[in-house]
């Protein structure tokens, strides 16, 4: 097994303007979100954009709204070392395709680009303009250290506490060999492992990841979550191209099945299908997915799926789970899932013991609606967020 890693840690280019100066956040929000009572929510107001933005950024106005969700790249997550909450992945094709990598710091009322876009790519190629690409290990990479190739995260990025660095299954449409072949390289020495990236938030840099077989397939709409007690992420695909569930262990740099479909578990009748959401529950040491109406669990160290729902399609007693609609997350205090329909503006609560879903009552500021939202579950405040370009309102869960 072979770990490399390729990347250093970049500014954002010469033609930057700064706007990382630290700002006051307004008056008293620190003061309610301590007194937010159980099932109400609360409009905060609008967070500060700051970061050090480059022309492409400043193009698509991300210097004044934030990242804004992006198609299938709405799940954020939480980095305790940080007190924030990490986002990044592009949009299907419009208006831009970019590999920036942002926080949200909800004490600080701020949105952090932490990584300003290098040049935009297109649906299935570099862009327009691919002279900062490279050829570089077997890998595209861009001049700076990014990744040329950027695919929506769907559900398949996870933060590594323990090496304080993002993982982000980056897996695409893109032709690959047409794009080595115009950079003058050559296809055959590119790299066909699993498009693996990391992001270390500290010192700003991606990195790609290569790992000699045997390995996972990647495929669209994938799930990934951290495992402390497995020592790395685990990557889950019910699609298929894979319908299987792997272990990547950060610090060997090593894959491991952990199940797959025909062996003790029937993936088509007993897990959730692709596009799911889901989180891990430490307390419980399990794994809770959840796509369409069916809901089920994978126990981390017996390495067993179990379904636990599976209602009609269009039941109203559970949410219709997709990672392009409901970002979904571990609520430390209570032990329970959160899932925030950003389409319907409704939050799910999900308690494991019981296998129940329910529709939560908001009092106060109502769930705004909105189009590119993001939402992330902030367990330094222990209430969810949900974010409308930089407008921030937050809900606590009474569980």
């Amino acid at each position: 097994m072979v770990l490399q890693i390729i990347g250093t840690p970049c500014s954002a280019g010469a033609d930057n303007t700064s706007a990382t100066e630290a700002k006051t956040p307004p008056a008293g929000v620190r003061q309610k979100l301590l007194a937010l009572e159980p099932g109400r929510g609360l409009v905060l107001g609008k967070a500060a954009v700051l970061g050090e933005f480059n022309d492409v950024a400043r193009d698509h106005s991300l210097d004044r709204t934030g990242p804004r969700g992006r198609d299938f790249s709405v799940k954020m997550v939480w980095a305790p070392d940080r007190d924030a909450a990490l986002f990044l992945g592009a949009n299907h094709g419009s208006p831009h395709r970019l590999n920036d990598v942002w926080e949200f710091d909800l004490d600080a009322m701020a949105w952090r680009m932490l990584y300003a876009s290098d040049n935009s790519r297109s649906y299935a190629g570099l862009g327009k303009d691919m002279s900062d690409v490279l050829f570089k290990d077997g890998v595209l990479v861009t001049k700076r250290g990014g990744p040329a190739v950027i695919g929506h995260t769907w559900w398949g990025m996870a933060y590594d506490w323990t090496d304080r660095q993002i993982l982000y299954m980056n897996t695409w449409a893109t032709d690959q060999d047409k794009a080595i072949l115009a950079l003058g390289g050559d296809p055959m020495q590119r790299y066909k492992g699993p498009p693996l990236w990391s992001f270390d938030p500290t010192s700003k840099s991606w990195g790609a990841i290569k790992s000699n077989g045997p390995y996972p397939r990647a495929p669209f709409a994938g799930f990934m979550e951290y495992v402390e007690p497995l020592g790395g992420v685990v990557w889950h695909s019910n699609h298929w191209q894979m319908r299987a569930t792997w272990l990547f262990r950060t610090r060997s740099g090593e894959w491991e099945k952990l199940a797959e479909h025909g062996k003790e578990v029937d993936y088509l009748g007993e897990v959730p299908r692709q596009e799911q959401v889901g989180y891990y529950d430490p307390i419980r040491r399990i794994l809770v997915l959840s796509s369409g109406t069916r809901t089920s669990h994978f126990d981390v160290i017996r390495k067993r799926w179990r379904k636990i729902i599976d209602e009609p399609e269009g039941s109203d007693h559970v949410p219709d789970a997709h990672d392009a609609r409901t970002p979904m997350y571990f609520d430390p205090k209570s032990g329970h899932g959160i899932l925030v329909d950003l389409k319907s503006s409704r939050i799910w609560g999900y308690d494991p013991d019981r296998g129940a879903w329910s529709n939560l009552q908001i009092d106060g500021d109502p769930m705004p609606s909105g189009k590119k939202q993001l939402a992330y579950f902030d367990a330094n405040f222990n209430v969810v967020v949900v974010l409308t370009e930089n407008k921030v309102w937050v809900y606590r869960y009474q569980g």
